[in-house]
Parts: structure tokens; sequence; C-alpha cells
């Protein structure tokens, strides 16, 4: 950037429309790859643990540890493995949500009241029954906040996947500082922080929709 050149150049941004528009792509099966493969295995780990209460602990200290190793390092050890890839990106952003979906789905469903399940006990409710028709319900408004916060992570984490190869909107992030050109760099961080904004607002509707409930006073 030059002296006297001006923040945003838009006519940069409209010649680079296209891309643009793949980038957003790009981050968006990036991160929905992340979040709904990282909520599969939650659910299944949380499961165990809520069956096998003595493997939470475990559970937490694994996935609380894959959750602290800086995002490059961990892309770093796994690149010899996987290489400059979707599946070395995928393997670090669904690591990373791991310990907030796996607590939010465990506490949500432990939270149900037990007068709650004495009901449906006594009603003839068996345990798989309870879980998917009382317990789940009842614990989908703390188990969104999880893939609320999993999201807005997971958004953000995707933008450092470009020092890979795979970063969506971050390889304008990327970009700009190669070339000291702020254009690209605004394009990049304005559109990831947008894009957090807008796939946090989505899910809030998801989530008034699917527990209409939480909503009467």
């Amino acid at each position: 950037m030059t002296a006297g050149e001006p923040i945003i150049r838009w006519d940069w941004i409209a010649s680079h429309a296209g891309e643009i528009g793949l980038r957003v792509g790009e981050h968006l099966e990036l991160t929905a790859i992340a979040v709904i493969v990282g909520l599969a295995i939650a659910f299944a780990l949380s499961f165990v643990a809520l069956r096998l209460p003595q493997l939470y602990p475990p559970i937490t200290f694994v996935s609380g540890t894959l959750y602290t190793i800086p995002s490059l390092a961990l892309f770093a050890f796994l690149v010899p493995y996987t290489g400059l890839s979707i599946v070395t990106a995928e393997i670090g952003l669904v690591s990373y949500t791991l310990l907030i979906l796996v607590r939010n789905i465990v506490g949500g469903i432990r939270d149900v009241p037990a007068e709650v399940r004495d009901a449906a006990r006594g009603m003839g409710y068996t345990p798989r029954q309870m879980l998917w028709r009382i317990e789940l319900p009842l614990a989908l408004a703390v188990i969104f906040a999880g893939i609320r916060v999993a999201t807005i992570t997971t958004i953000g984490l995707v933008t450092v996947t470009a020092l890979i190869g795979e970063g969506g909107l971050g390889y304008f992030i990327l970009l700009g500082i190669q070339l000291f050109f702020s254009t690209p760099l605004i394009v990049g961080a304005v559109g990831s922080v947008l894009f957090a904004v807008i796939a946090d607002a989505a899910l809030v509707l998801v989530q008034r929709s699917l527990t209409p409930w939480s909503r009467i006073r």
C-alpha cells in the first residue's frame, strides 16, 4: 500500500467478485463439515459419558487437551501425515468443536429436572424413549448454545487454514499481508465477521423454531 492510496479499492472488489464468492463458499463448506462431523462425534461421546459417567472426565480431558493446542501447531503436526489438504484442515477444526459440544450436550441432558424424569418413568417411558422424547428436547436450548459457540469459533479458525491452502476467506487475509495490500485483507476480515454474525443469527432462528416453549413466560 502506497501513500495516498485508498484503504479500500472498490474496483478490485468488483473485479474479484467471482473469486470472493468462491472463497465464501469454501468457508461455508469447511465450517459446515467441521460442525456437522463434530456434532456427530460429540453426540456419540456424550451418550457414552451419560451411560458410563466414569468416562466423562477422560473424554473432557482429551477434548480439552485438543482444544488447548494452538491451531498452527496442530496443523503443522498433521501436515506430514495428511498433507496440505482438506483432511488436515477438518481434523483440526473438528477437534476444536468437541469440548464445547460435549460439555453442552451432557450438561443440558443432566440438567433436566428429576421430577420430569420421574413423571416419564411413571408413564412407562423406556430409557431410550425418555432420551429422545423428553431429555433431548428439553436440553435443546443448552445444546444450541454450544453449537452457536462451536460454529463461531470454527468460522474464525477456518481463516487460519489459509496457511495450508484451505482458508476460505482467510485466503484474502493472507494475500493482503503478503502484498501489503489492505483491500483483500479487509475483505477477508470483514467477510469472516459478517459470516459469523449471519451464521449465529440463523442458528438463533433455528433454535427458536425448534424450542417454541422456551419463549413462553
